[in-house]
């Protein structure tokens, strides 16, 4: 039997601390970027130890995982990916990847976090398989129903369209760390969705 409800006693007091904890990391590494935010930086923001506050997370690497998981469910809030529509979900990709450019820091952490977690030991390596599971299976989804209504150009295969998408975005987010001022990033997902469309995106 399931029990739903809101979690009690210390539980639930260890699961709304490791959300101040998750929270204040996503506010220190969107201001001062991956490099310059620290552990000890969270801690102090959320008025612990860094060891207590280690004591919430298997290790670090656990917790810049946490991190961008969070981030992950907050950016949804941002765009239109809940909207059933298919080509309002790819307009809110397409905004999500504009507002990825006001964090450069959390940008930088997925980045490195990605890469570091293809190693299938690293804390995060389990996250990032559901992560891109998730976001091509989303993508995939969008385009089956764009082509289901004539709105994605023939020969276009949504399955395919979509992992190139998700490939480059991670792609114009290595270029754009790299020199912030010789591209846009949501200008670039923009132009090749639009290849992609009968529509104007």
């Amino acid at each position: 039997m399931t029990v739903t409800g809101k979690p009690r006693g210390t539980y639930a007091k260890t699961a709304a601390r490791r959300r101040e904890i998750l929270e204040a990391g996503i506010e220190v590494f969107s201001s001062n970027g991956f490099r310059s935010g620290s552990i000890r930086e969270i801690a102090e923001r959320v008025g612990m130890s860094q060891a207590g506050l280690l004591h919430h997370f298997s290790n670090k690497n656990e917790l810049l995982a946490g991190v961008l998981e969070l981030r992950d469910d907050q950016s949804r809030t941002l765009t239109n990916m809940d909207n059933p529509d298919g080509l309002e979900q790819i307009r809110g990709l397409v905004s999500l990847v504009g507002y990825n450019a006001s964090v450069p820091g959390l940008v930088e952490l997925h980045c490195i976090l990605s890469a570091e977690a293809t190693s299938p030991d690293h804390p995060a390596h389990t996250y990032f398989i559901n992560r891109y599971k998730w976001v091509v299976g989303f993508t995939t989804a969008a385009f089956e129903n764009m082509r289901h209504e004539g709105r994605l150009e023939v020969g276009v295969d949504p399955a395919s369209a979509a992992r190139s998408l998700v490939a480059l975005m991670d792609g114009l987010q290595v270029q754009w760390l790299l020199d912030k001022d010789s591209i846009d990033m949501a200008e670039e997902t923009r132009r090749y969705v639009q290849s992609l469309l009968t529509v104007p995106l």
